[in-house]
């Protein structure tokens, strides 16, 4: 769970068991508005049309649709936790498997033009190591291997950089490498956590999450890198995880429990869901929906299950579909690509 998870470096230490992956892709129309009407849901054998089945991605514009959205899909608890990470079509057509890992996955990224993946990853008895997976290889490469727990890349918008926070110097701390050449340097240096950092559009700043002011009650900060100095973002409240949108007029974030997105110019936050999960919103490409993972139960002769799925949200008109974890796993971490 983010809100734990975040502000901690230790880890579950799981052990070997093997997933079986499906390809059916279950998708469910509906409105996420008071007192709607949930629409009949589809199975999917294998791509489907968006326009005959999907109104929603019908409507989106190119750069959203032809995208990617990548997600983590976990089975079991404990020592017996498996983590997979796939990415999917906005419609919930052609998933394809990514990585899986006996143990944990975290917080994908993609880079700008969409042809890479940065992730964490973490084995039984190991810290979390950040990882490259290249789409056109299909190769992942593994990038910061630093002692200590390495979490939440991101990729400068040019590709040359990542952002990302470690605890190899004892705290958590903000770094950025070079990655032609790996050198990095450290971007902070207080004694309080700052984790989480995503990179603005023009590559001038970016925004991460700190407990500076108050320990365990983190909120959220741009760091200026002419100036070096790092202001706090409108907000108030336990907030966390943060993303600005493409143009940066939006910022997707943790608030509270729930998923929400901030307009920055009026400060107006829209609460998308509490999704169970203590996860964030993350933005399309265009910046004009939202996808974030929900946990609900489902209730049959065998008992009570929680199920995961992914929510794909329109910012302008309240409307909303689901794709379902169809191996019946928790869905954590969506992050939308080109």
């Amino acid at each position: 769970m983010l809100r734990t998870s975040m502000l901690k470096t230790s880890m579950s230490k799981p052990v070997i068991n093997r997933l079986t992956i499906k390809t059916p892709i279950a998708i469910t129309l509906f409105v996420l508005l008071t007192g709607c009407q949930t629409l009949n849901s589809t199975s999917v054998n294998k791509p489907i049309s968006t326009v005959e089945t999907n109104p929603l991605t019908a409507r989106m514009s190119a750069i959203d649709r032809q995208g990617r959205i990548a997600y983590v899909d976990e089975q079991g608890t404990g020592a017996a936790k498996i983590s997979t990470l796939y990415s999917i079509r906005p419609d919930g057509s052609d998933r394809q498997l990514i990585d899986q890992i006996n143990g944990y996955i975290y917080a994908p990224a993609w880079s700008a033009d969409g042809q890479r993946l940065a992730y964490s990853k973490q084995a039984p008895r190991q810290n979390p190591k950040i990882y490259i997976y290249d789409r056109k290889n299909k190769t992942q490469r593994l990038i910061v291997n630093a002692e200590g727990s390495n979490m939440s890349a991101s990729f400068s918008p040019d590709g040359q950089k990542l952002l990302y926070s470690s605890t190899v110097g004892g705290n958590a701390d903000i770094y950025e490498m070079r990655l032609n050449d790996g050198n990095t340097r450290q971007l902070t240096t207080l004694s309080s956590t700052e984790v989480q950092p995503s990179y603005a559009s023009d590559g001038k700043s970016f925004v991460y999450t700190s407990d500076k002011v108050r320990a365990g009650r983190p909120s959220i900060y741009r760091y200026d890198f002419a100036t070096g100095n790092a202001t706090p973002m409108p907000t108030s409240g336990y907030v966390a995880s943060p993303q600005l949108s493409a143009d940066g007029q939006r910022m997707a974030y943790l608030n509270g429990r729930k998923a929400a997105v901030m307009t920055l110019s009026t400060g107006q936050v829209t609460n998308l869901a509490e999704t169970g999960l203590d996860e964030p919103a993350r933005l399309s490409p265009s910046g004009q929906y939202a996808v974030y993972p929900m946990r609900s139960s489902q209730v049959s002769s065998q008992g009570t299950r929680n199920i995961g799925s992914l929510v794909i949200r329109s910012l302008s008109g309240n409307t909303s579909y689901s794709i379902n974890s169809d191996a019946g796993g928790m869905v954590r971490s969506p992050i939308w690509g080109r």
